[in-house]
């Protein structure tokens, strides 16, 4: 391409910690005003860079135009969800031909299906986006007495949060407003006040706090302060709707109390004092509290506790863990406890019942991706669920507690045509180098398989237990469809072998991620199932780390790289206490500022400071400017060095939305776009011809 990319200035600037100094010549990509950014220079660089990738963008316009319209063309345009029923009310969200954003509603549940006269419209999102660039709604959350909804929006991608309030009876919005706070929103059961998260400045949540409608925000009464930077607040609603559950935690450890909304006069009462390595979630069924706890066992049980004397002294175990099921999640409805667990790499779902037997759930594939879904009922009488495969679009079941049986709500219908025939998944494992056997699912079109190999789009994230499930996806059919193959390595730091696969891969076992994903990709090499340098990878912000170091460790078997809001600048960020996420961060990551060793390891594989002169392949990197998660300046600062360093000529960008932030652009026509780039990029480079479909 004509245009020349970007070179960002070399200032001189260093660090020491541990007698260690350590050069940093980007350091001046972070706007010291953060989180506002305005320093002239850091904003002409990010035009820049932005203006270079736009100039790559034109040149492949047409081709990404189009596959924008293919993976919009499989997006059903009049897209319903099932309906919801909770507290006499069905609730829907609604896409209306090509619209990008929703429209929420209800209607009363005598009229299974309404006639249009009674449908209320709650919220449409379509009204608020046109208002502003980018726009997520956070949550809503409906009074007890049904005629008032709270509501939480984000109009820049910071994350923090408006919340108003609306009156359902006249669609009028009253004067209430309160800002900076979380999407988490409680309502007493008076339905004059309600709870919410507080973020501080640096973007924690830290305070729950009760506001009552009419009154000044400012004055809102504080009834949980956490005063450790290292632990967030949570709040929920118990699914007995009994409790107001407040959290907080680390990545590790965790601390609950319960205030019952019955009688709000009482203080919050203390379930278990945070105790390092403890964590537990606290839901309640009427007597009694269920708790997901592992501090008999990491791979946790749940226990239960009479209401009167809920603390930890009081906890009975109900179901025992073992080693081979890591519970994940329960929900505790009056007449079953519903749990989600890993078995053998498997999510199982089953139902406990007041006596304890168990039922599992049987799912009609030997490998998917199944969740509880949205269940607002108390007494359980049919179970909903999302379920899909590798090959199997997205389905919602309600199972039948009594017949035992799935019922099919809805199964996700793709307008441009799909055959689950053309289409086959494997499920292998691959012996590391330390002889740990990972496992990797893959799915490919059967006429397009090669027996020499073929491209291949390898996906990986493995970090804070949040494991990789094979679930359908419409985008990838714009892979499959063009001969590749996709596939999943479900790499140590994830969950889906357990607790252990999870510790496995933090700390000081960090480079174990790493160095699992180079090992699959050598066997899918060595197996014929692609070639060295015919094998694009993804992952995006903790993913975006694993991309980065395995850049840097094994550059020769990559054909594209695409980054999305990269973790790389990881030993800096470890080592500034005053960004939002740092002190939440240390279990998972370490803390560089107190230990020698955790620094030098950190060190030792981040990816921004192991760059080198090396050759790289061609690599897309994106950024938001408003990102608390991973703050733009991550990326800026890779993509300087990188670009400074490398030896070859291979194409290498930065696109940051200057009005977005981690999860980038809202709308789903954007976010089918952003997608496209990426494709565009990737076919590009990897010298795949393109064709419209």
């Amino acid at each position: 391409m004509g245009m020349k990319a970007p070179v960002a200035e070399r200032r001189a600037y260093s660090f020491s910690h541990h007698g260690i100094t350590v050069s940093d010549p980007y350091h001046w990509l972070k706007d010291q005003s953060y989180p506002e950014v305005n320093d002239a220079d850091v904003i002409a660089y990010l035009k820049a860079e932005n203006a270079y990738f736009e100039a790559f963008q034109s040149t492949l316009q047409k081709q990404t135009d189009a596959l924008t319209e293919e993976l919009l063309d499989r997006l059903e345009k009049n897209d319903w969800s099932v309906p919801l029923l909770d507290d006499g009310w069905y609730y829907q969200s609604r896409y209306y031909g090509d619209d990008d954003y929703p429209v929420h509603v209800r209607w009363p549940a005598e009229q299974e299906t309404p006639a249009a006269d009674v449908i209320k419209v709650l919220i449409d999102e379509r009204e608020f986006a046109k208002q502003f660039e980018f726009f997520n709604l956070g949550s809503y959350a409906i009074s007890f007495d049904e005629n008032l909804m709270a509501y939480a929006t984000d109009t820049n991608g910071s994350e923090r949060y408006q919340i108003r309030v609306k009156d359902l009876t006249t669609d009028e919005l009253l004067s209430d407003l309160i800002e900076d706070a979380r999407t988490d929103i409680v309502w007493a059961l008076d339905s004059n006040s309600f709870y919410y998260l507080k973020s501080d400045e640096q973007w924690r949540p830290y305070q729950v706090k009760q506001h009552i409608l009419g009154e000044n925000s400012a004055e809102d009464v504080v009834i949980y302060e956490e005063e450790d930077p290292s632990f967030f607040c949570d709040i929920s609603l118990s699914t007995s709707e009994e409790y107001l559950i407040v959290s907080t935690g680390d990545h590790e450890t965790s601390e609950v109390r319960v205030l019952s909304l019955r009688d709000t006069t009482q203080d919050l009462q203390l379930m278990s004092n945070r105790t390092a390595g403890h964590e537990y979630f606290v839901d309640h069924q009427t007597g009694r509290f269920v708790i997901l706890t592992n501090r008999n066992h990491k791979n946790f049980a749940i226990e239960t506790a009479v209401e009167a004397t809920p603390q930890i002294e009081n906890w009975q175990t109900l179901i025992s863990g073992t080693d081979d099921r890591y519970i994940q999640n329960s929900v505790s409805f009056e007449n079953f406890i519903v749990i989600s667990a890993m078995e053998s790499g498997l999510r199982q779902i089953f139902l406990v019942d007041p006596t304890g037997e168990i039922t599992y759930i049987k799912f009609p594939e030997p490998t998917y991706a199944a969740y509880i879904g949205a269940n607002a009922v108390k007494e359980l009488t049919q179970l909903r669920i999302s379920y899909s495969s590798l090959v199997t679009p997205s389905t919602i079941f309600d199972y039948d507690v009594g017949t035992q049986q799935l019922i099919t709500r809805k199964t996700q219908k793709i307008p441009s045509g799909y055959d689950s025939s053309q289409y086959e998944s494997e499920r292998l494992t691959v012996q590391a180098r330390d002889g740990i056997e990972v496992p990797v699912s893959l799915v490919y079109r059967k006429d397009l398989r090669q027996s020499n190999g073929n491209p291949l789009y390898l996906y990986g994230y493995g970090a804070y237990g949040f494991g990789m499930v094979p679930s359908f996806s419409t985008t990838r059919l714009s892979l499959l469809d063009r001969g590749f193959i996709y596939a999943i390595a479900h790499i140590r730091g994830g969950d889906e072998l357990g607790y252990l696969w999870k510790e496995g891969g933090k700390l000081d076992q960090r480079t174990n991620t790493f160095n699992d994903f180079v090992d699959v990709a050598r066997f899918l090499v060595a197996n014929d199932y692609t070639s060295e340098g015919r094998i694009a990878i993804a992952g995006g912000s903790a993913g975006g780390s694993l991309m980065g170091a395995v850049v840097n460790d094994a550059p020769e078997l990559w054909g594209a790289v695409a980054s999305h809001v990269p973790f790389v600048d990881i030993l800096n960020t470890m080592l500034d206490d005053s960004l939002p996420l740092t002190p939440i961060e240390w279990p998972e990551w370490g803390n560089p500022i107190e230990d020698r060793s955790a620094f030098e390891y950190i060190r030792s594989y981040s990816p921004y400071d192991q760059l080198k002169a090396q050759d790289y392949p061609p690599i897309f990197v994106t950024a938001g400017l408003n990102d608390p998660r991973v703050t733009y300046w991550e990326p800026a600062k890779y993509v300087a060095r990188l670009r400074h360093l490398k030896t070859d000529s291979n194409l290498l960008f930065l696109k940051t939305e200057m009005g977005a932030g981690h999860s980038g652009k809202t709308g789903r026509s954007n976010r089918m776009e952003e997608v496209a780039e990426e494709y565009s990029f990737i076919f590009h480079v990897m010298d795949i011809p393109f064709e419209a479909m």
